[in-house]
Parts: structure tokens; sequence; C-alpha cells
């Protein structure tokens, strides 16, 4: 019997459907073991062959710990709220949903033909009612809470309002938006209902503000910062500017402390680690205000340097801070004006990559505060509004933009530091004496550091803090392809939906495309906005990121109507034991996720024994592609092969991969690909068109993207799935390259070839006991195997098996005992081949719910070593001697070997050499 892939992955495919082979129970006896894959966005594309690498890893790992005696759940479902999806509706006037809907069953089916073992009764849609009934809950869980910084954890907005009417909020200790809030618990009972909504925005977990957000007009909507690259859009490339715009926040900067405590615990990558603790940028320091001289107006700064204060010569404001306007003077006012046109145009992107210093002057002054001199306002590019303060003061001998800035527009620069006594140190360095400082001269830094702090407390002027980069999340969108809010509004009170009546479904709309002026497409329905009390919905929508923030919950308890999730199942569940996916979201999803779980954890909605959802974090490389050129020769319709193209003047184009074989064109295909190509010429290298190749990121417009369903049609699921493991190394990078799939191929047909099927397709093996040799060889794998599953080391698993299968096929090895247990071995890596000899076998049940192999050190260990024998140094023979063998037995064994007797004949050895487990030396004259 052949082995026919095809047939045989069809059969297995309909059998795990029809047989609940992979339904997971969420009780049970076993251990728990929770293995999640970071969802897809079904995108019109499909899968490509880049995109399974880390479902493949995830499933030999899940089908693994299943084996191993783990209750196992590995669901899957989909990120399908986004904009492609929405821009496909604009284009087409196709309702997203429909094409959602189209590609979601595009990626099962493709996910279904390469055998994973999801639990598809757990499938999540972001986008379905159902699913974002429970997104809409948690936004009003949070917009209904506040963070008490006296117990460090979100409470009701309830118990804050009881302790406004009792106290106002004097001795309140909260994360607030307006630090210099204060008032009594008359003035907050004497509030109309509107001051008090507005008010309490100021502490609300949910909230809305206006602020400077990334306005994309292309794409009608606010963008968060990890959603634009080299200050475009990442979706579509558009240009994003910065605008001033009321929108919906989370306020994750209460968690800012605890998001940083929390990775010191996790099975993460330092890497990974490193760009969270970046992004949220924790910084110790001081808040400072200045006068602004000739006016009763002032600014606040952070700086992590106070000891610095007397090395100020200018200060700078970002150009939207609401004083510059206020204080630039006549004079002045032509110059910042157009400045500040031109950073409106800029993303913070752009700001903080730019090389080029541009600044203007406002004319007006601020007074040092221990001096009393007079120092220049700026307004420049490179303080941004969103960070800190959006002034700082500046010191350009020991900050390098500020260096930059002085010297570029005439400034002066004071030395105020003595680094003398420490040699190497560099601006940044916070080491040296301080001169030329006033009262800090002769401190050391350190020390001039915490009088200076002490100064200003004193002074009131200023006060130690802790700054942190991380901004509030934007959690608005002016788009309809997202979740409504639950928000309605009625003379300036902001009011929550009732529970009850979620999920607050889209409305139609007549047109998807953003209306331009700040409002979603949904506002456009005035029945659906205006309500029945006279008040009106909220028409943004929420952003990608709300309903991936969540999902990993929903999988524990997805057919769950009345609970996000039942406390039975996450009493088992718990959290994400494992979990792979990119690099990309380090500050995006995983970051959200964190601290929307810390914030359920708070309020008593989930009861986890940690705050923190993912144990162990991986993050598999991603597959480059590889691109094949064509070589036209110039003003021709002719093309001319690889080696043969330094004779032409030639133009390198793309050319698509799936047309091409082991580097070779097939050119009828190529000429039906393009109308210009149909009468297109080939000049061949022996027979043959011959492509060049390079490898690229792997993309639609390089036309180098392979679709997997390709590779399986050809090679068959069990072949794709090893071959990509084969690669290299999950968390490396690699290129694709079908060269190997071949060998990959010849491996799977020569493991069939070792179960000797008949004409009637049963295996032909004996019931004899095993040889040592080929026990040997077995639980050498078997032990290799489970050691690299364990590390992920799946690469070098694959190897193992091929060096296997050799060795018992060299053994002539057909006992029934070696091979079954070599069947279970290769499962979680090829799963279809796997079942089919299994039940050829004879067995009833499928190979998934089989126990795992496990090495026995009995058999693998080695009783004797081969030994290179030595004549004077130079090896003329290998002998097999038992590790047990004694000093004279070794000798005599060695010198009664044929080989040795003939170099020693005749000779007179005077030294006999032997060191246990390396060498062998005869030395004779």
């Amino acid at each position: 019997m052949e082995y026919n892939f095809q047939s045989i992955e069809k059969h297995w495919r309909q059998w795990w459907t029809e047989n609940d082979t992979y339904k997971v129970s969420n009780q049970s006896d076993k251990p728990k073991y929770y293995i999640l894959d970071m969802f897809p966005y079904p995108s019109g594309a499909g899968l490509h062959v880049g995109h399974p690498l880390g479902y493949i890893a995830s499933d030999i790992y899940a089908r693994f710990k299943s084996m191993k005696g783990f209750n196992v759940l590995h669901p899957m479902g989909f990120d399908a709220f986004g904009l492609p999806a929405e821009q496909y509706a604009i284009q087409t006037g196709q309702h997203p949903a429909v094409t959602t809907e189209n590609n979601i069953a595009t990626y099962k089916r493709q996910l279904s033909i390469l055998g994973f073992n999801y639990d598809w009764s757990r499938q999540v849609s972001t986008c379905e009612p159902k699913y974002y009934k429970w997104t809409q809950w948690i936004f009003l869980q949070l917009f209904k809470s506040w963070y008490n910084s006296a117990t460090d954890k979100a409470d009701a907005i309830d118990n804050l309002i009881a302790y406004f009417e009792q106290n106002g909020n004097a001795d309140l200790l909260a994360a607030c938006g307006d630090e210099e809030l204060s008032f009594t618990a008359d003035e907050w009972n004497n509030m109309d209902a509107a001051a008090k909504s507005k008010l309490l925005m100021q502490y609300r977990l949910a909230y809305q503000a206006e602020s400077m957000v990334n306005w994309c007009p292309e794409l009608g909507t606010v963008l968060a910062n990890d959603e634009i690259k080299d200050g475009v859009s990442e979706r579509g490339g558009h240009p994003v500017e910065r605008k001033a715009m009321t929108q919906w926040f989370l306020r994750i900067t209460a968690y800012s402390e605890r998001l940083l405590s929390g990775l010191n615990n996790l099975d993460w990558t330092d890497s990974m680690k490193e760009m969270q603790r970046n992004w949220i940028g924790r910084s110790e320091g001081a808040s400072m205000f200045f006068d602004i001289a000739d006016t009763d107006k002032n600014f606040e700064i952070f700086t992590t340097r106070p000891d610095t204060i007397y090395g100020v010569t200018f200060m700078v404001l970002a150009p939207e801070h609401e004083l510059v306007a206020q204080i630039t003077t006549t004079e002045q006012k032509e110059e910042v004006d157009k400045y500040v046109a031109y950073v409106k145009r800029r993303s913070d992107i752009e700001r903080q990559q730019e090389k080029q210093v541009t600044g203007a002057f406002t004319g007006a002054y601020a007074i040092q505060p221990f001096s009393g001199e007079k120092i220049p306002i700026w307004v420049s590019e490179y303080v941004l509004i969103g960070y800190g303060t959006g002034a700082i003061m500046a010191v350009p001998s020991d900050d390098d933009r500020d260096n930059a800035f002085a010297d570029k527009f005439g400034i002066p620069i004071i030395d105020i530091i003595d680094k003398s006594k420490y040699p190497g140190a560099g601006r940044h360095d916070k080491l040296g004496t301080m001169i030329n400082s006033g009262f800090l001269n002769g401190m050391e830094v350190p020390d001039a550091i915490r009088a200076t702090i002490d100064k200003m407390e004193a002074m009131g002027i200023g006060k130690g803090k802790i700054n942190y980069r991380q901004r509030d999340a934007g959690y608005s969108r002016q788009r309809y392809w997202g979740e409504p809010f639950p928000i309605t509004h009625k003379d300036g009170v902001v009011s929550p939906l009732a529970e009850s009546e979620l999920p607050l479904e889209l409305p139609e709309v007549e047109s998807y495309k953003p209306t331009g002026t700040g409002e979603s497409p949904v506002a456009s329905n005035k029945e659906w906005v205006n309500v029945a009390d006279g008040g009106k919905r909220e028409t943004d929508t929420m952003p990608g990121y709300a309903g991936s923030s969540w999902y990993f919950l929903r999988y524990m308890d997805p057919l769950n109507e009345e609970e996000m999730v039942s406390s039975q199942a996450l009493e088992y569940w718990q959290d994400v034991d494992f979990y792979i996916g990119g690099t990309e979201h380090a500050v995006g999803h995983l970051l959200y996720s964190r601290f929307w779980y810390k914030f359920l954890r708070d309020r008593g909605f989930i009861n986890t024994p940690t705050d923190e959802p993912f144990k162990k974090l991986v993050n598999q490389g991603m597959i480059g592609g590889r691109s094949s050129f064509v070589y036209r020769i110039k003003d021709t319709n002719k093309f001319v092969s690889y080696g043969l193209r330094k004779e032409y003047k030639t133009t390198k184009l793309h050319v698509d991969v799936n047309m091409v074989k082991n580097d070779v064109l097939d050119t009828e295909a190529f000429k039906a690909w393009r109308e210009d190509y149909a009468n297109a010429e080939f000049i061949l290298e022996e027979g043959e068109y011959r492509c060049g190749a390079e490898f690229e990121k792997m993309s639609k417009s390089k036309y180098n993207v392979v679709n997997p369903d390709i590779m399986v049609e050809e090679y068959g699921a069990d072949c794709f799935r090893m071959f990509e493991m084969f690669l290299g190394p999950i968390e490396q990078g690699k290129p694709w390259d079908t060269q190997g799939i071949e060998g990959v191929s010849k491996f799977l047909r020569k493991f069939w070839r070792l179960f000797n099927f008949d004409e009637n397709n049963q295996p032909q093996l004996n019931e004899d006991e095993a040889t040592a040799a080929e026990l040997k060889v077995l639980h050498n794998t078997i032990k290799k195997v489970n050691q690299d599953i364990e590390r992920l080391a799946f690469n070098t698993s694959v190897s193992a098996f091929m060096v296997c299968v050799n060795e018992l096929g060299s053994l002539k090895c057909n006992k029934r005992s070696v091979l079954e247990t070599l069947v279970k071995l290769t499962a979680p890596f090829a799963p279809f081949i796997s079942e089919e000899i299994w039940h050829r076998l004879g067995h009833a049940d499928s190979i998934h719910h089989q126990d795992f192999p496990m090495h026995n050190e009995a058999f693998i260990k080695e009783d004797s070593k081969t030994y290179p024998i030595q004549i004077n140094g130079k090896v003329r023979a290998k002998i097999d001697i038992a590790l047990s063998a004694t000093q004279d037995e070794v000798k005599d064994l060695v010198l009664s070997n044929e080989k040795i007797a003939e170099w020693v004949a005749d000779k007179t050895v005077r030294k006999f050499i032997y060191v246990p487990g390396r060498i062998v030396n005869v030395v004779v004259n």
C-alpha cells in the first residue's frame, strides 16, 4: 500500500470532527494546561505559509501535554473587528459582517486542513454581538470604577461618590486626571448633575476628555501610538496629524507600577519584558513650577535631574501647550504661528526621530526660582504634549538634545558638574561635584538632587515625584466596524446603559465612509442615535484592541449567556500557561490584557491566584519570503535565464513564486499570468528558464506569498507541519525555502514503509521481542524528543525522527513493540499519518488519547565504547571495548587484535597507555 496522504488526511479530519476527538471539558480529574495562540484577524487574503508557524508549534505542544496526562485547553477564535473589512465595505457597499464571516470560513478551512487540535465549539469572534456584549460589559465596569491609591486597587465609583458627599476630595488618595483638583463636601453636594458628571471623569478608569490625538484623515479615525509606524498609519501608510478631539480613554496609567512589578515573575523573554518596561518608562525626579515674567501665569515641568537647575539656560514648551498662544509676544507671533502649523502636520514618532533641530522663540521669559534670573521660553517639536507636562527646563551642558538646540540657536551653555574625579563619566551619568550652582556647590550629584527637592518643597514650588512615559490608552475610533459604546449623553451628563440592555448592537447605516468631521458613520443613523428620553448615544466605536484584551477568558466558558465566565470554569482554568505570538503585540495587546486582567481581579469579577494572565510567553520568529525574479531584456518582451543575464541589459522583475519550482519557471503559467506577458519569449539554460532568488519580507507586492493550501495539496499537511518545524528554532526568524521539503516528504514515506503494508492495507509486523540495538535506537529517540519538546526545540526533534527511521530501517526492524511506540512518539508532529497507522495496527480509540512514550535509561545505557587505537601516536584501528574492562583486559584485547598485531610484530611494547573513555596508545620500538 502506498502512502496516500490526500485520502488519509481527508478521512481523519472528518473522523475527528464526527467523534469530537478534541472536545475539552471544564471538569476533569486531570491537571489543567491552557495553551493559547494569539488569535488572527481574518483578512481576505487568508493564511500564508508564515502564519501557521506558531500554530503548528502550539499544536505539537498541546498534543504532547495531552498525551502526558493533562486536560489541555487549546482554543481558536478570530479578532474580527478591524479596518480592512471596513475599507472593503466602503469600496463595495457590502456589510463588513458579511465579508468577515466569509473570511472566517476561509481561515477555519485552512486551519482544519493543517490538522490543529482546536476545540471549535469554543470558537469566539469579537464582532459577534454575543461576544461583544461582554466587551461592553467590561467597559461599563471600567466606567463605574476609580483607582484607590490607598488600597492600590480599583474600587466602585459609588464608594467614591459616598466619600465626596462626606469629605469632598480632602485627603483622598486616588488616580486623578487633575492633581490640583480640590473641593469640599458642600461644594460637591451643591453641584448639578452635569458638573458632577464632568468632575467624575477626572477619576473614572474609563473616561472622556479632550486631548491631542493621532488623527488620520484618510482613515477617518484616531490611531493609538502603536498603530503608527514611521510617522504614518500602520494600516495603509496614510499621513497622521495631531489634533485636539474629545475621546474616550482608559486610565492605564493608574496601573503603571503594578504593570512594571508584575513583569518580574513572568516566564517571558528579557527582550519582551524590556519592551514593556521602556514603554511604561518609569523615572524618578521632581515636579517643579516656574513663574512667567511680567504675568501671573506659571507652568509645571518634570525633571529627573533637579540638581541641574542652575544650568538651565532656556525653557521649552510643546507647540501644542495651551500657554504658547497666551505668552507669545506680538513680535514673535508670526514666527511661532508658522512653526506650530508645521509641527501640527507631524506625528509624535516623526518628532522623536527627527535629527534636524527646529524651534521658535516666544519672546517670553520664565523666572529661575532660586536665582531670580530670566530664562527665555522657546517652543520645539522635540517636547511632546503627551509626555510629562509638555514643558521642560533645558540644561544644554548635561543633555544631548538640549545641547544641540543651544548650539543651533546660540544659547549659552553653563557647566555645572565637575566630573574630573570620574573618568569616563558621560553627560547622563549622575556623577560629579556641583559647580556654578549656588547653594549646591561642592555637593556630589545624588546629594544635590535630594537637597534641591527638599528646598523646592520647603518653598512650595515643587515636590519629589515618580513619572511614567506611558499615557492613558486612547479608546475611541471614528469608524463603523467596532463595538458601540453603551453610553448616552443628555444635558452634559454621561450615563451608562443598563447592563440588561446589552449587547448594544451596531445599527445599519447607508454609508461606511468616515464622515471626515470626527464623527463615525454610526452618527448618520439618527433613529439609533436619539434615545427616548431625549438623550443621544455615543457614536464613537471601540478600538481594535477592545475585544482582544480579554478573549482568553471567554474561551473558558464561551457559551455562557449569563456571565463573562463562570467562577467554576475560572477556578479550573485560572490563567494561560503557555502563550505564543509575535513581538509586534508587546506594547499593545499584551499590555492592555494585563491591565484588564488586573482590573477585573481588583473588582472581584474574576478570582484567580495571581493578577497576571499569561505565565509563559513565547514569541515565534517571522518566516520571510523567498522571492523569485525574471530578467527582461530592456525594450523587449524577451526574458533571459538567470545564468545568462549578464550578457544583456536587463530589468529584474518579481515573479509569482507559485509558478516557480526549484528555481525553474513554468513559462506557460508565466505567459498566462498577465496579459502583457502573453507573447513573452525566453532565452533558456539547458532547456529551462532559471529564476534568480532573494530573501525578503513575505508580501503580496513581491509575489512571494505562498498559500499553505498549495503546499498541503502537493505534499500533505503532515509534511508541511514537520517542514515548518524543521526550518529552525521556533523563536528565530527564517526564510521560506521549499527546497528542503522533498526531504521531509521522503522521510514520511520511509516511515510509512517501516510497517510493511500488504495488498490488504494491513501492516506486517511480528510480535518478537525487540533486540538491544532496536531498543537503544527507540529509547534514545524517545528521550531526545521528550527533552526537545519541553524546550520547544521542534527542529531537532524532526532530525531525531529522521535518524531513528533510518537506523531502524538499517536494522530491518519490524517489531510491533518498537514501531507502535514510534507511532505514538510522532503523533504530535504528524497527526494524520500517525492516526492512520495506529488504527491499522488494530486500535479503535484515537492515538491522540494515548500516553506519550517515556524512555527507559537501561536500554540506552552504554556498556561499551569504540576506542581509536594508536601506535606511536597514529590511529591504526578502532576497537569496541567494554566500559567495565580492566587495564590488563584492555591490553590483552588490543594486542591480540589482528590489525594491531601486524603493527607490533617483531617490536617491543615499551608502554601501554589506557585512559578510560578517551584513548588507547601503544608505544613500540
